[in-house]
């Protein structure tokens, strides 16, 4: 994987911890410094360690999936892709409002939003296994990008509306349903 590509797909697999770091910033009350940096410091650790154990639960099948691989990376990212563009689309249907979100910072808050918006890294990690990607430099990678954006979703969240909220999901959605259909068209006209 060339590191535009993993770029791509760190900012796609960012997006949906972003959405939810500027609506922290929006509703959430209290937030201090420390406060702002815990929230993007926990998205970036669970989305760093998701791919990682998704890897080493790919590496375990890695025999048996890698004439399939490219098949697998296209439905997981297709698949990932799909749900963020749905539920995007489903946001942008509905109301404004923080939807109880309001109350003050608490870490399990936090921890909680972190696990759900990381899943998805531990389904790529398991395409990192079927295509031998270096699963600690890429972990590391999407960890960095996604407390980088989630820390400026927080500050954006903190000074703005959530005009950006809705959108930075769909993107990712399209984003990570692209890379699927290349790596899948890459290995079809290579085999």
């Amino acid at each position: 994987m060339q590191l535009w590509e993993l770029l791509l797909l760190a900012l796609a697999l960012a997006m949906d911890a972003f959405a939810v770091s500027v609506s922290d910033g929006i509703c959430m009350k209290g937030l201090n410094k420390l406060k702002t940096l815990s929230i993007p410091l926990f998205f970036g650790v669970f989305q760093g360690l998701m791919p990682l154990i998704g890897y080493f639960a790919g590496s375990t099948f890695s025999d048996v999936i890698k004439n399939w691989d490219h098949w697998i990376a296209f439905a997981l990212l297709s698949v990932i892709g799909g749900k963020m563009i749905i539920e995007a689309v489903r946001a942008m249907k509905q109301k404004d409002s923080c939807d109880g979100a309001g109350d003050s910072f608490s870490l399990r808050t936090v921890t909680l939003q972190a696990i759900a918006t990381s899943i998805d890294a531990l389904a790529i990690g398991i395409s990192f296994a079927a295509l031998g990607v270096n699963q600690y430099t890429s972990s590391l990678f999407i960890a960095v990008v996604t407390f980088i954006c989630c820390l400026f979703g927080v500050i954006l969240g903190k000074k703005f509306s959530g005009f950006l909220l809705k959108k930075a999901e769909l993107i990712g959605g399209f984003i990570l349903v692209l890379i699927g259909v290349k790596i899948l068209i890459e290995h079809l006209l290579e085999g």
